[in-house]
């Protein structure tokens, strides 16, 4: 693969970015700085979602599945093996199951697999319960010496992480066949497109580093318990923030997650009880009046720009 001026150009900018935002534990340890944690999170979280979702047109809502299996990854492992070692079998232990989820589900189509993936969570979070509820465990302490800037950093990396994924899918025959898929999946299969390897193969990807990213938060709780590791609001506001940011450019779920966290920041501190009106509200802005999110509407303005310059 050979780099184009505007590639290497993108690539500065983008490793300048996250070199600038590495530096936020240096000048706050309290508020901004759990702010921090928190758009990183979603930006990992959203932006892999929408490696999968945008160009497949297929809603996933298994983000909280896989985010509480990690965070359980580690909540079992973190007195016997080292916190590096399990953010990588919460990685590995996600992929796997999101490969088979998507064997299982990934020939379905539209509602079918909105539901599916909605209650996967709960499936495994009631089988979590169960095995809890006879082994006579409520729940889990995850006691390190990590600090919030060491999980910033950590969160901060896996974002880096999923950007260059994303950047090299997009560039790759698996990038391509997904937005054939996309435009129409029929039409890719009569193309010779081995489409429900190339479904599966990407969303193995949101499994993986939700996984991951549950691994990493889990010394942030202290103690993990199923309602709170597979709470199904995390998988909505993942799709929130990807939709409003815009899921059909790498950038786009950016530019969705910081406005939100901030908007949901100051409900949840001002009207704590509110947040789930928030997610519909923001829902019904998306389809009424942001179909392509943000991007979209970047998009609109510099098509009116462009058209009015040719006048």
């Amino acid at each position: 693969m050979s780099l184009t001026g505007p590639d290497i150009r993108n690539l500065c900018l983008a490793a300048l970015a996250f070199a600038i935002c590495a530096l936020l534990p240096f000048g706050d340890d309290g508020y901004w700085l759990g702010l921090g944690v928190t758009i990183a999170m979603f930006t990992a979280l959203a932006t892999s979602w929408a490696l999968f979702s945008g160009p497949t047109h297929y809603i996933s809502l298994a983000t909280a599945a896989f985010f509480g299996l990690g965070t359980y990854v580690t909540g079992l492992g973190i007195d016997t093996l080292p916190f590096w070692s399990l953010v990588g079998i919460a990685g590995v232990t996600g992929a796997v199951l999101a490969a088979l989820v998507g064997l299982a589900t990934l020939r379905l189509s539209g509602v079918y697999f909105v539901i599916f993936t909605l209650g996967l969570a709960e499936l495994v979070r009631q089988v979590i319960t169960w095995v809890q509820n006879n082994s006579g465990q409520k729940g889990l302490y995850v006691l390190t010496d990590l600090d919030e800037a060491g999980i910033y950093w950590w969160l901060l990396g896996l974002a880096a992480v999923v950007f260059l994924a994303g950047w090299l899918i997009g560039r790759s025959r698996l990038g391509f066949a997904l937005r054939i898929i996309g435009d129409d999946e029929t039409v890719a299969a009569h193309s010779g497109i081995n489409t429900a390897r190339a479904k599966v193969l990407l969303f193995m990807v949101p499994g993986a580093v939700a996984a991951m990213t549950g691994a990493i938060l889990a010394p942030r709780y202290v103690y993990i318990e199923p309602s709170l590791a597979f709470a199904p609001i995390l998988s909505f506001q993942v799709v929130i923030m990807a939709l409003l940011g815009g899921a059909s450019r790498l950038w786009g779920p950016v530019l969705g997650v910081i406005p939100f966290t901030f908007l949901l920041e100051a409900v949840s501190s001002n009207f704590p009880n509110q947040t789930t009106l928030v997610i519909g509200v923001a829902f019904l802005v998306i389809v009424y009046l942001l179909p392509g999110g943000f991007v979209g509407l970047l998009d609109r303005i510099k098509r009116r720009i462009t058209a009015r310059g040719a006048l």
